[in-house]
């Protein structure tokens, strides 16, 4: 029996009570697990941990399904270690097998109460209305509450971006950590920041555009003007500069122009045509 208060160990007599009834009142993630189990042996300390961190936002019931056959048939277990998470007595989330921290966690976030989104909707609202004071008030005080609530974090960032507070913007990103690298809108906000830093340090755009017309844009004034046209929403422009530079001085700002051309696309997204087209484009004058 484990002596944590948000650990428990179920049997077929116990389920009902322990699992079914409790989670009407908080999540309940159940872990059917063997002896025999070396994967099982891996999960165990992943989902204690979180558990133990996490201080009773969910329990972790667990089934030894050696002992307790007739509750792991019940329940269709075939595989072992298999995690089912219960919400109003039903099922309601599950997963095999060993996976990272990260998805367990993911898992976890899906189902328990966050004492934040409340707050976060009334932001929403008031941003809806127009009243974005207010909306960066109650941003703020939902992120302060669980400053690794992704699309929290992400909605003030985008706010702070908006209102030019670049800084704030950087701080946010750099909480939300390794989440940061794999989500495509916190991938876009970096990828703003960056061409905002270019451009802080660029001649006047019009300077830039007089040069590229009279023939005189050197490797600087494509990377530069590049980035203006970026931040201008001229996205096609702005491919079309660094492709220019591409194709003219590859090595330019340690390969800049090809970076530049893949934080647009972080921009725009995947399914724009400007992406598909821009990068075959892209491979063609790279190979």
């Amino acid at each position: 029996m484990s002596q944590s208060p948000y650990i428990i160990d179920v049997s077929a007599e116990t389920f009902d009570r322990e699992v079914v009834e409790k989670s009407r009142q908080v999540p309940v993630m159940v872990d059917f697990w063997a002896g025999w189990c070396a994967p099982c042996k891996m999960l165990m300390p992943i989902l204690a941990s979180l558990a133990e961190e996490y201080q009773g936002k969910f329990l972790l019931a667990k089934v030894d399904t050696d002992r307790e056959q007739e509750l792991a048939a019940r329940y269709g277990i075939r595989s072992l270690p298999t995690v089912r998470m219960f919400r109003d007595g039903e099922v309601v989330d599950e997963f095999m097998g060993v996976v990272p921290e990260s998805s367990v966690r993911e898992m976890i976030e899906r189902h328990i109460e966050h004492e934040e989104v409340p707050v976060y909707q009334e932001a929403l609202a008031a941003l809806a209305a127009g009243d974005e004071d207010t909306g960066l008030e109650k941003l703020r005080q939902a992120h302060d509450m669980n400053p690794q609530n992704k699309p929290i974090a992400l909605e003030l960032a985008r706010l702070h971006l908006r209102r030019g507070n670049h800084e704030e913007v950087e701080a946010i990103l750099r909480g939300l950590g390794p989440a940061a690298v794999d989500d495509p809108q916190a991938r876009a906000l970096k990828a703003q920041l960056e061409f905002i830093h270019i451009v802080d340090q660029a001649a006047p755009k019009e300077d830039l555009v007089q040069r590229r017309q009279r023939g005189e844009a050197d490797s600087a004034t494509l990377y530069q003007l590049g980035a203006y046209y970026t931040l201008d929403g001229d996205f096609e422009q702005a491919l079309e500069c660094f492709l220019e530079l591409l194709q003219r001085d590859r090595g330019y700002a340690d390969d800049g122009a090809r970076k530049a051309m893949l934080k647009v696309f972080d921009i725009l997204g995947n399914k724009d045509p400007l992406v598909s087209r821009y990068r075959a484009r892209m491979a063609r004058a790279l190979h």
